[in-house]
């Protein structure tokens, strides 16, 4: 059960950890979350773009996808990473459009329900952030939703990739327009840059 206590003014306010469950369940409530940071397992895996560092918890569930060269604390493991691993794959090779993993994203609650509305958007389609905004029942947070959608760690499973400016352009993206685009096209989604 939560504790829906307020903090008191001044407390610090900790990052939970989400047990959202497998992405084919994420809109469903998830189970009770619980703070702190565990131990990961990293592996690094092929893409398109340039290898990704994925990273998954003791229990297996995906916590991090990077982009960039920072390898998460922990250990390599290959094998704790595979189903990840697998998964993308099938994704670039345009074999799969949906993910079946159990996931632990870390952040605030209102970035966990950015994520999970994230989560709702098919494969092929776009939406902007006023439409996250409206989704999660907060119609004048738009810029709330970009900041969470940017803090995503597990881009491309929670596919903030398909969220674009409200004016109909493509937007930002923390690994960069090119993937972002590069992304999109590979579901079928042509914007300009």
């Amino acid at each position: 059960m939560l504790n829906d206590t307020p903090p008191a003014v001044g407390a610090r306010r900790q990052a939970k950890v989400a047990d959202l469950g497998s992405t084919a369940l994420i809109g469903a409530e998830s189970a009770p979350r619980r703070t702190g940071t565990a131990y990961c397992y990293w592996d690094l895996v092929p893409s398109p773009f340039r290898s990704l560092s994925v990273a998954v918890d003791g229990d297996g569930r995906l916590v991090e996808i990077r982009f960039d060269a920072h390898r998460p604390e922990g250990r390599r493991d290959a094998k704790r990473c595979e189903d990840a691993a697998v998964q993308l794959a099938e994704y670039f090779a345009g074999r799969r459009r949906q993910f079946d993993l159990q996931l632990a994203p870390i952040g605030t609650d209102f970035q966990l329900r950015v994520w999970r509305a994230l989560c709702e958007i098919p494969y092929g389609a776009v939406r902007n952030y006023g439409d996250l905004a409206r989704a999660i029942g907060q119609p004048k947070a738009s810029r709330a939703v970009g900041q969470a959608n940017g803090r995503n760690p597990l881009p491309i499973v929670i596919p903030c990739h398909r969220v674009i400016a409200g004016d109909g352009t493509i937007g930002g993206f923390s690994a960069g327009l090119d993937i972002k685009h590069r992304l999109l096209a590979l579901e079928g989604v042509e914007l300009t840059l």
